[in-house]
C-alpha cells in the first residue's frame, strides 16, 4: 500500500477510545501508510467546520468518530457523504442497541466516562499509591496493595505497575536483588503476588540498551549474561516454592501482561 491515508479522530471527551481503536485497527494492516488527525472536544459547528476544511486540504481522508451528541454527529455524516468521505461512528450502532437491551434512553452527555465520581478518585487513589510504591520503595506500607509485582530489574515490572494504576488497581512492584531476602510481610499479605520472567538473551539486550543509552557505569554484573541467567533462575525457584503466578513477558506488551495479572487477581478473588 504506497497510498496516504489521513485519519481523522474525532471525538467530544479525550480521544482515547479512538486511539485503542486505531491501534487496533493498524495492527490488522500493518503495511499500510498513514497520518493521524486528532479532533479532541469537538462540541460545536465552527470545530466541525475546521475539521471539514482539514479534510478537504488532504488527500485519502478518513474520519472516525465517537460522538454522542446527535447535532454534530449528523453534520459530519452529512458534510461526509456531500464530500465522500468515508466516515465511522464507533458508537452510532452500540448505543442505541444498549438503549434497547436496557429499555431506557442513553444520556449523550459528553466526557460521561471522566465524571468526577467515587469511581474516578479511587483511580486517582489507586495511581498515587502505585507511583509512591514503585520500585520496592516503602516496603512497609506496600502490604496494603492489591498487586504486588515481583522480578528481576527490567522485566516491565513499572509500566505494567502504572499501567494498572490507571486501571484502578493499588500496585507495588519490587525488584528482586541476588542474595537480598524480601521481608516475610511480602509474601503473608493478602495483596496477590505476580512473578514476572523473561528469557536470559532478551533481557541481557534490554539492561545493554538502557546502560548505552544512559551512558551509565553500571557494574559489569548487570549486563552478564551468566549472571542475569542466573538471576531469572533464582527468581523462578522462589516463585515456585512461594506459590507464585509467573508470568513471561519476553513477548508480550505491557497491555498483555496487565491484562494476564487482572484474569489472575480476579480469579484469586473470587
Amino acid at each position: 500500500m504506497n497510498k496516504l491515508y489521513n485519519f481523522f479522530l474525532v471525538s467530544d471527551s479525550t480521544g482515547e477510545t479512538l486511539d485503542r481503536i486505531f491501534l487496533a485497527i493498524k495492527a490488522q494492516f500493518p503495511k499500510f501508510n498513514y497520518k493521524i488527525h486528532h479532533f479532541a472536544f469537538m462540541r460545536t459547528s465552527a470545530q466541525t467546520a475546521q475539521l471539514m476544511e482539514k479534510c478537504k486540504e488532504t488527500e485519502n481522508p478518513i474520519i472516525l468518530y465517537t460522538l454522542v451528541e446527535k447535532q454534530t454527529t449528523n453534520h459530519i455524516i452529512n458534510e461526509c457523504k456531500s464530500k465522500s468521505i468515508p466516515c465511522f461512528g464507533i458508537l452510532d450502532h452500540i448505543i442505541p442497541d444498549f438503549e434497547k437491551i436496557f429499555k431506557t434512553k442513553a444520556s449523550h452527555v459528553p466526557s460521561g466516562q471522566h465524571a468526577l465520581n467515587k469511581e474516578y478518585y479511587k483511580k486517582i487513589e489507586a495511581m498515587q499509591f502505585t507511583l509512591a510504591h514503585d520500585d520496592g520503595q516503602k516496603l512497609d506500607t506496600a502490604v496494603d496493595a492489591d498487586i504486588i509485582i515481583l522480578g528481576v530489574s527490567r522485566t516491565s515490572k513499572t509500566p505494567t505497575s502504572i499501567y494498572l494504576g490507571e486501571r484502578g488497581y493499588k500496585v507495588s512492584n519490587i525488584p528482586l536483588v541476588l542474595h537480598q531476602e524480601l521481608p516475610e510481610a511480602v509474601f503473608n499479605s493478602k495483596a496477590v503476588k505476580i512473578g514476572l520472567t523473561i528469557e536470559t538473551g532478551r533481557l541481557t539486550d534490554i539492561r545493554k540498551t538502557r546502560i548505552n543509552i544512559l551512558n551509565d557505569k553500571k557494574s559489569s554484573t548487570y549486563t552478564d549474561q551468566p549472571t542475569i541467567d542466573n538471576e531469572i533462575k533464582e527468581s523462578k525457584k522462589m516463585f515456585h516454592s512461594r506459590q507464585i503466578p509467573i508470568i513471561d513477558v519476553t513477548r508480550k506488551s505491557v497491555e498483555e501482561t496487565a491484562a494476564s495479572i487482572i484474569k489472575i487477581y480476579e480469579i484469586t478473588k473470587k
